[in-house]
């Protein structure tokens, strides 16, 4: 690059560049595939082996100002940058928008200086939601807040998911995102699993409408300067997973099939690759009782090349999920790498495993100098290395990032969050939130709830429910109880992350069960239960006066579905199961099998003209 001092942005970028000759892969009037042919001619064994890595940094701020010199990892952010060549990241969390639009730009500098000056690609789990697990999603207040992608499903509109993506585009482009590590394309079969919460529920056929839309919202028509590319995952479906267990540790290393349905979930990622999706993300998970090779899919031939590569004629980048080779110390505790069915192979041989299977790139890991070692000894050849480095400057290139990297902080504090995005996303919640069961009263249905009755609340903040009525402190002195709820989980922790995992008895404990009853049986209650998977809950909805369900939504706008503010539209993406026996008996890779289901997949109660169901 000509300048290394970068103050403006847009087409100051580009003119900087032009007061001298330019290199052709620098050129923005030649072709994609050509400056990609160009930079590949150009590049050492060291850069190349860099490019195939795309792992974890933080932030550092001193003085409200943000630096990068940060540590979440074997090495300072600058010197992954400047010493290993690494160039792709996963954002940090997000202090603000100005202070992360301004550490991206030095970081985009660093790069700048290195010698190809090859610009950095950050990516990032979802930020729009409600839940925080920072191996999954992170809900950052500075975004615009949506509901959780079942709660999308929930609304069932396609056109409303792409407006989601679009406005999800805008604020990450904003502060430099450029690569969605989502959607989650997979499906939730099995009721148990920690990750129903980032699917679009179990239907095949609902997923793919909702993963389609989410797609074209992030991308568009085609992946450009405004782009920010979609890495679906988790190839061939992360859902089938055994006894629900989850693939990040290693008790859940199993995914299963017992209905002989492996195809069933491949279906969403159909509509993934018809609507273009520019990157795919293997699961962790290794199958067994298949005909299949029993090891990991990041490390699995038949799928990545025979599947993905053949099969689907998929050419685009496909990284593996995040730390599938090296063991890493988190705060003192050892999390050991995914590398399931490879667990006796060295970091050497696991990398030349993946390799060969097809993929392109490493999520979660810094050690290029592995690869070049391989090279060098000839293990995988310069040529493999080629058909990975192409296929991700080719998303450098057509995302704008060797045109201009830079972002505005003004526009990243006046875009991210703006009134007009958190507005749709209040009203999303709202349309996402389905009641299940509306009471019968003297005068119709308990709800909507009408005038402002005395109000008990647990869960609710008594500053908004006072909006709608008075809170009383006393149950028995309320005219309607209102409870918001969670799916129960079992809380565990013999892991680094498994804390953030809510996994496991979908059903609560005979104490706090009995207690919740009790609040039902002295004054009329309205429960609203937040769905990160399906709950077990026959008793409450029986001794319910009104249920409903949440996948991410205000107290102002579950109390506006409740007094008849908002009417409700939404119906169920998964099915509840009427007892945990139930969950035992289904199969883990079908859709709605449990028995006798309390509620099944698709339903959802409306208000009338007159408030009736």
């Amino acid at each position: 690059m000509q300048s290394t001092t970068r103050t403006k942005f847009g087409m100051a970028y580009r003119d900087l560049n032009k007061n001298g000759v330019l290199d052709p892969y620098e050129d923005p009037r030649r072709p994609v595939d050509e400056r990609v042919e160009d930079l590949v001619a150009r590049m050492t064994l060291a850069e190349k082996a860099g490019l195939l890595f795309h792992t974890y940094v933080a932030f550092r701020i001193e003085d409200s100002a943000a630096f990068v010199n940060a540590d979440l990892g074997p090495m300072p952010t600058g010197a992954m940058v400047t010493t290993q060549r690494i160039n792709h990241f996963n954002f940090p969390p997000i202090p603000e928008p100005r202070l992360a639009a301004q550490w991206h730009n030095k970081v985009q500098a660093l790069a700048e200086d290195t010698r190809l000056g090859i610009p950095v690609t950050f990516s990032s789990d979802p930020l729009h939601g409600f839940s925080d697990n920072p191996a999954a999603n992170l809900a950052m207040p500075a975004f615009s807040r949506w509901p959780e992608p079942p709660g999308l499903a929930a609304i069932g509109d396609p056109a409303l998911v792409q407006e989601f993506g679009d406005i999800a585009r805008r604020e990450y482009v904003a502060v430099g995102i450029r690569v969605a590590l989502h959607p989650t394309a997979d499906l939730a079969t099995e009721p148990r699993w920690a990750r129903t919460n980032g699917t679009f529920g179990e239907d095949a056929d609902l997923a793919s409408q909702m993963t389609a839309a989410y797609i074209r919202g992030f991308q568009g028509e085609a992946l450009g300067p405004d782009s920010v590319a979609c890495m679906t995952k988790h190839f061939p479906g992360g859902g089938p997973q055994k006894d629900g267990e989850d693939a990040h540790f290693a008790y859940g290393r199993e995914q299963v099939y017992p209905g002989d349905n492996f195809e069933y979930h491949l279906i969403p990622f159909e509509a993934a690759f018809a609507a273009g999706t520019a990157q795919i993300m293997p699961y962790y998970g290794m199958p067994v009782g298949t005909a299949l090779e029993e090891v990991g899919f990041g490390f699995h031939k038949e799928v990545v090349t025979g599947l993905l590569r053949e099969r689907y004629g998929f050419d685009g980048v496909i990284c593996t999920d995040w730390g599938l080779l090296t063991d890493r110390d988190l705060g003192g505790a050892l999390m050991i790498a995914r590398a399931w069915g490879v667990e006796h192979l060295s970091v050497d041989e696991r990398v030349a495993k993946a390799l060969n299977a097809g993929v392109d790139q490493f999520g979660g890991e810094s050690c290029p100098e592995v690869v070049v070692g391989l090279a060098g000894a000839g293990v995988i050849s310069e040529e493999r290395l080629d058909e990975s480095v192409r296929r991700l400057l080719r998303d450098k290139f057509r995302l704008g990032l060797f045109d201009d990297p830079y972002v505005d902080p003004d526009m990243a504090e006046s875009v991210v969050g703006s009134p007009e995005f958190r507005a749709a996303g209040e009203t999303a919640q709202r349309r996402s939130i389905v009641v299940l069961k509306n009471g019968e009263v003297s005068n119709g249905t308990i709800l909507p709830l009408r005038g402002r009755p005395k109000l008990y609340i647990e869960n609710v903040a008594p500053d908004v429910a006072a909006e709608y009525g008075e809170v009383v402190a006393n149950v028995k002195d309320a005219d309607v109880a209102i409870l918001r709820l969670r799916t129960p989980f079992e809380p565990r922790d013999r892991e680094p992350l498994e804390t953030f995992f809510h996994a496991g008895d979908l059903s609560f404990g005979e104490e706090e069960k009995a207690r919740i009853v009790s609040i039902l049986t002295s004054a009329p209650t309205v429960v609203d239960i937040y769905l990160d998977r399906p709950a077990v809950i026959p008793e409450i909805a029986r001794a319910s006066a009104a249920l409903l369900a949440n996948f991410g939504a205000s107290d102002a706008a579950l109390l506006d579905v409740v007094f008849g503010r908002f009417s409700p539209t939404g119906m169920l993406p998964f099915e509840l199961p009427s007892s945990m026996d139930a969950v035992r008996r289904q199969k883990e890779d079908v859709p709605y099998d449990s028995e006798h289901p309390l509620f099944p997949f698709g339903h959802g109660l409306v208000y009338g003209d007159d408030g009736s169901p």
